[in-house]
């Protein structure tokens, strides 16, 4: 199933996410922000679990900003779980 999820706090604007029916990343892609290194972590991030991803991701802040893009990657992936439960 595809989400798209609006990020707070930082330059993306908007996350668009698939999660294939064993709960891994099969698409992700962010509009806005820093391109080359958000096509790197889309990358990165396929193929892999959401709890994983959520584990590594979450947490991780932008110079003096209390979040990140690779965090609310980590947010927008804790919802879109809490939604599938």
């Amino acid at each position: 199933m595809t989400y798209e999820y609006t990020p707070v706090g930082v330059c993306s604007k908007r996350f668009i996410i698939e999660i294939d029916d064993n709960g891994r990343i099969a698409h992700a892609e962010v509009w806005g922000g820093c391109h080359g290194n958000l096509q790197g972590i889309c990358r990165l991030i396929e193929g892999r679990k959401a709890d994983e991803v959520i584990t590594t991701l979450e947490g991780i802040r932008c110079g003096n900003k209390p979040t990140s893009c690779p965090d609310q990657i980590a947010l927008a992936l804790k919802a879109i779980t809490s939604r599938k439960a």
